[in-house]
């Protein structure tokens, strides 16, 4: 799974802390990966919170900014 940065969350290079019995307890990542990772998960919280909301057209959003000077 790719974003358009590049980033390719298949690619991670995993580095795992693990207690005295061998069992995974945590991972260690780059830390441009974990902040991308967190921008992803920013970017699906804003999704969900705006799934009920009505869409607009395109014709719509361009006359809005036209009509607050922002076009």
């Amino acid at each position: 799974m790719s974003t358009e940065k590049g980033f390719d969350i298949m690619k991670i290079e995993n580095h795992y802390l693990v207690n005295e019995k061998g069992q995974k307890k945590a991972v260690i990542i780059p830390i441009e990966e974990y902040e991308e990772l967190l921008e992803d998960l920013h970017d699906l919280a804003i999704v969900a919170e705006r799934r009920d909301k009505p869409s607009v057209s395109f014709e719509e959003l361009k006359e809005q900014l036209r009509n607050d000077g922002l076009l």
